[in-house]
């Protein structure tokens, strides 16, 4: 199986669903993904999970992890301070068609939310001993699961598919947009622009051991990467352009890019920005 020699240009987790992200040096691999990746989530009254589809100002939410703390900070708001080591109540959220065991965050981050959103939400954290198992469907022999993320552990992403776009996209008079509107976890140097569509898997040596990271479905897109994520708006561009050339067969015509992946070795092992890797392609 050939192979082609691939590094880590950028690590991200984003710790709570639909907010900013936060760019880490080096990420420990543990059984949801990345740590501290969609650990928390903004729900409804009802637990279902609030995003960037209906509600893009959670663009503007940044968070910052500290040794005992998760620091918030959104436009117009004083800083909001969520404990790491602490929860309140369980609570029953919905991610998708998955109801997950949860933890509430209590009344202060419930109304810190509510009142940045103009509307009543809460802050959910996701119950460490729970399992959500990913879709076996797409993940064979390898049993894995994640947290709030949409429906897999981990997101591939090349920076050639990123330069594609904005290629495309100045094409049309269109500004150069950031990989952060893909929300991918693993950026990855040394593919073809979506080069990543065709791995098997990606291998890295890191000095705590090897990480086998198993590369099973293509990542169908809404309409989260028209949010500008300096602003907290959509702006609508990308998705027309993605639309034009992204149509995935594998998917029945769903517009894609980036692929999601699972851990089939190295939970606990520490990935770090610069990490060679081999990316393995599926056919040759």
């Amino acid at each position: 199986m050939s192979h082609h020699k691939v590094s880590i240009a950028g690590l991200f987790v984003h710790p709570v669903k639909s907010c900013a992200r936060v760019a880490v040096d080096r990420a420990r691999l543990i059984d949801t993904g990345l740590e501290w990746d969609r650990q928390w989530m903004v729900v409804d009254a009802e637990g279902d999970f609030c995003s960037q589809r209906e509600l893009p100002r959670l663009a503007l939410v940044r968070p910052t992890i500290r040794l005992h703390d998760m620091v918030l900070r959104a436009p117009g708001m004083l800083a909001l301070h969520v404990a790491l080591d602490a929860v309140e109540g369980p609570l029953r959220a919905r991610v998708w068609n998955d109801t997950v065991q949860a933890y509430d965050m209590g009344d202060l981050a419930a109304q810190w939310f509510s009142d940045y959103l103009g509307q009543t939400v809460r802050l959910a954290r996701f119950d460490p001993d729970a399992r959500r198992r990913v879709d076996p469907q797409w993940t064979g022999p390898v049993e894995a699961t994640t947290a709030f993320a949409d429906g897999f552990p981990l997101l591939v992403v090349s920076t050639a598919a990123v330069a594609e776009l904005n290629r495309r996209l100045a094409l049309l008079g269109h500004a150069a947009v950031g990989d952060e509107r893909f929300r991918p976890n693993l950026l990855l140097d040394g593919l073809d622009a979506h080069g990543e569509d065709w791995l098997d898997r990606i291998e890295f040596d890191m000095p705590d051991g090897q990480a086998v990271l198993r590369v099973v479905k293509p990542c169908s897109r809404c309409s989260i990467p028209d949010v500008d994520p300096a602003r907290g708006e959509a702006d609508g561009a990308v998705g027309a352009v993605l639309a034009s050339y992204r149509a995935d067969p594998r998917l029945n015509g769903q517009v894609t890019f980036g692929m999601n992946a699972v851990i089939e070795q190295g939970e606990e092992i520490e990935l770090s920005v610069g990490a060679a890797g081999r990316a393995y392609v599926k056919f040759d």
